[in-house]
């Protein structure tokens, strides 16, 4: 059985991650506003945060985890308001072409590199023609003074409490350029792009070319 890299951490997520997730998922509303009926996958759902603001808007609302203690918290989270699966986002239990929007929020950097890919095309196989992926992560590009450092040194700091395998995970998809290069490999284009935190963190609205 494949051990759960997140249990020590999902009872406290909510306490010290939430805060400063919550500024992004706003913005991420903001870039797509929900609409009543929407089917909304959230691809590492983690404690279902975003999930319950999709809900809230009236979206029919699905999540996915490979962690068995993050699901937990979401079902506690969501009870029976949202479709709640474990399972490997690279091989994921949907038929072809059913998503409105697809969001994937500070997940991608946690993978394997060679993961990634994998993820991004069952990512594109599962939405609608005219539907929407929104990306949230970590960006690569120059950092302003001093904000985009003081959230750097914040960033780092989570990154490397996560535990050696999490640290080289980000490091890697900070080397291969981050979500710019996962964008090209789907040929996806970029509806909108914002970059916050004085440059951490890149939000992209994206669709099907």
């Amino acid at each position: 059985m494949m051990k759960d890299a997140y249990q020590k951490y999902a009872a406290r997520y909510d306490i010290f991650v939430e805060p400063f997730n919550i500024a992004l998922r706003r913005i991420g509303l903001k870039m797509f506003p929900p609409k009543e009926g929407m089917l909304v996958l959230d691809v590492g759902c983690g404690t279902g945060s975003s999930l319950r603001l999709y809900y809230d808007a009236g979206c029919r609302a699905f999540g996915i985890d490979i962690s068995p203690s993050m699901l937990a918290a979401a079902f506690n989270k969501l009870g029976r308001r949202a479709d709640l699966r474990i399972g490997d986002a690279s091989q994921m239990p949907y038929a072809d072409g059913i998503f409105d929007l697809v969001v994937a929020m500070l997940i991608l950097h946690e993978m394997p590199g060679e993961i990634r890919p994998l993820v991004m095309r069952e990512t594109v196989r599962i939405l609608k023609r005219e539907g929407r992926i929104l990306l949230i992560d970590y960006h690569t590009g120059r950092l302003g003074f001093p904000v985009g450092w003081f959230y750097r040194t914040v960033i780092l700091f989570f990154e490397i409490a996560a535990g050696r395998k999490h640290f080289t995970n980000y490091r890697d998809f900070m080397a291969k350029n981050g979500l710019c290069k996962l964008i090209e490999s789907q040929s996806l284009a970029i509806e909108r792009k914002k970059i916050v935190t004085g440059g951490n963190i890149g939000l992209y609205l994206l669709r099907k070319m």
